[in-house]
């Protein structure tokens, strides 16, 4: 009779509980943020879209679409997408947020002017923000010099908290699509998912 041969999980192959799938606009600040939460429970993967001229939210559903081909999320994963307002248009966004309802495991997370207002309401209440000037002017005042880059180790989960609680309260009533309004983000959400799959809250 044959021996059985022993199933062998290939090395890089080995997938946790939950895989959190993230296609953002920037290539540097969303993928240092969303790093911190990588831990034994829970995979948070980070495909950098943005190129030299940057990435145009179609753009960023085109590539979320090419690496959903490949990664084949099972329905208890999530795939996000997170950009910014900026100047882009409502026809532009209406796309993403189309393809967000096609699934219950699809998100699509948006800041008002910019992502950077999400890391500003670590700090503060991020009241009176009306421009991507004024938010980066902001998030200077708490981090000396910043440049698209934030030390992660210096936010702690206490500070998370408290942004989710602000972002809630700052988007009320929760809106259906996106934020229409500066000085709001749905990132909350995305991120308020992150810390119930790896236990943080319940």
């Amino acid at each position: 009779m044959p021996q059985r041969r022993k199933f062998r999980r290939p090395l890089g192959e080995r997938r946790y509980k939950k895989l959190f799938l993230i296609a953002t606009e920037g290539v540097k600040t969303e993928l240092i943020y969303f790093s911190r939460f990588i831990d034994e429970t829970s995979i948070v993967r980070v495909h950098c879209l943005k190129g030299s001229h940057g990435s145009s939210p179609p753009q960023v559903l085109c590539r979320m679409n090419q690496a959903l081909k490949r990664e084949q999320i099972k329905p208890s994963d999530e795939a996000w997408l997170v950009v910014d307002k900026d100047q882009w248009t409502d026809l532009q966004l209406e796309q993403l947020h189309q393809w967000s309802t096609q699934r219950p495991n699809h998100g699509f997370a948006l800041s008002n002017p910019k992502f950077e207002y999400w890391l500003l309401l670590h700090f503060e209440d991020g009241i009176g923000v009306t421009s991507s000037r004024e938010c980066s002017e902001r998030i200077r005042r708490w981090i000396a010099g910043y440049d698209k880059a934030v030390d992660t180790r210096k936010i702690s989960n206490t500070q998370i908290q408290l942004a989710i609680a602000r972002a809630k309260q700052r988007d009320q009533p929760p809106c259906t699509d996106w934020p229409r309004q500066a000085g709001q983000t749905t990132v909350y959400r995305l991120v308020q998912n992150i810390l119930v799959a790896t236990g943080l809250v319940g």
